[in-house]
């Protein structure tokens, strides 16, 4: 597993409150493929707080995702709900903890805000 990967779960707790405002709560659980090994973790959502760990257990929803895929959803690279459209990753079961929990993952680089792009050329801050 990626360093990029374990920094993204560890930071989750410390980010929930700005990113979890959605009154979603349950759990999902991860399922990081890397040929013939899978990490497992659950991630209990509430709104502004995650709790993380390295486990498989009762969940709400399984979303199962090669490593390589996580590690570029995870640095910006590639966007959750494209991957699940193109059966790269597999979703089952509450679908609104897949949208809640893809807010964690960064925009790609160098996207920015159309809010911020339109204060400029307008000339308002």
């Amino acid at each position: 597993m990626s360093r990029a990967t374990e920094e993204f779960f560890a930071a989750l707790p410390a980010r929930a409150p700005a990113v979890l405002r959605a009154p979603v709560t349950g759990t999902l659980q991860i399922d990081l493929v890397d040929d013939d090994h899978t990490d497992h973790w659950l991630v209990r959502i509430s709104p502004g707080r995650a709790v993380v760990e390295r486990a498989t257990g009762p969940a709400d929803a399984i979303w199962s995702s090669s490593s390589d895929l996580f590690e570029r959803l995870v640095t910006g690279r590639a966007q959750g709900v494209s991957a699940v459209l193109r059966n790269e990753s597999t979703f089952s079961g509450n679908v609104m903890l897949f949208l809640v929990f893809r807010q964690f993952f960064p925009a790609p680089p160098g996207v920015r805000d159309p809010r911020e792009t339109a204060r400029e050329q307008t000339g308002r801050t």
